[in-house]
């Protein structure tokens, strides 16, 4: 009977660590897919800012009192907007973001609507699933290590990022972009490219 306690117990350990190795950035379903600083800027695409997540799993994702957060591209202080909703597999969910000016087409329908105003030089995007701001950010690797991180860009001059390297800074007619179907190799100067902006 002890046995049968133990086998039972860790089992249910086992259980708990690989929920735990889940979570953090690039281990989930939900990945960054796409990152837009230069809206509403002068020859932007678009009038605000944005950032669409992707789940790439094959189950729906709730993401109710999770976050998208963005710091500066050498910052510690995270601006936060709340998300909600469910992300089906293979959806998107587009988070609409700040504007630069009047310039640009407007983006469609949002599924939340946040005040941050990338930088298009450089900054850090982070798909956090708490309402906790984070405290990191200021060198490679400091959030991505973050349990509550799921997913994380380091675009352009940023500090911290996932991998060898920070993703290449978009403009006003690029943004930044997952590649290869939105792979996620943790490694943000090999996932993401520059390409025209493709909001869903």
């Amino acid at each position: 009977m002890k046995r049968i306690h133990l086998l039972v117990l860790l089992s249910a350990l086992a259980l708990t660590l690989a929920a735990g190795s889940a979570r953090g950035s690039g281990s989930g379903s939900l990945v960054l897919a796409e990152v837009y600083a230069a809206g509403g800027n002068s020859g932007a695409a678009y009038a605000n800012d944005y950032a669409e997540l992707f789940n790439r799993g094959a189950s729906p994702v709730a993401v109710d009192g999770w976050t998208l957060q963005y710091a500066s591209a050498a910052g510690t202080s995270w601006q936060s907007t709340a998300l909600s909703g469910t992300i089906p597999a293979g959806g998107r969910y587009l988070v609409q973001l700040a504007s630069g000016g009047a310039n640009g087409a407007a983006l469609p329908t949002a599924d939340a609507t946040g005040t941050s105003n990338l930088a298009v030089t450089g900054g850090k995007v982070a798909l956090v699933d708490d309402a906790t701001a984070l405290s990191c950010g200021a060198s490679a690797g400091s959030c991505s290590s973050a349990s509550s991180v799921e997913d994380l860009v380091g675009y352009g001059g940023a500090a911290d990022y996932e991998g060898t390297g920070a993703a290449p800074a978009g403009n006003a007619t690029n943004a930044v972009t997952r590649t290869d179907s939105c792979t996620d190799t943790d490694d943000n100067a090999a996932d993401f490219a520059t390409a025209p902006p493709d909001p869903k």
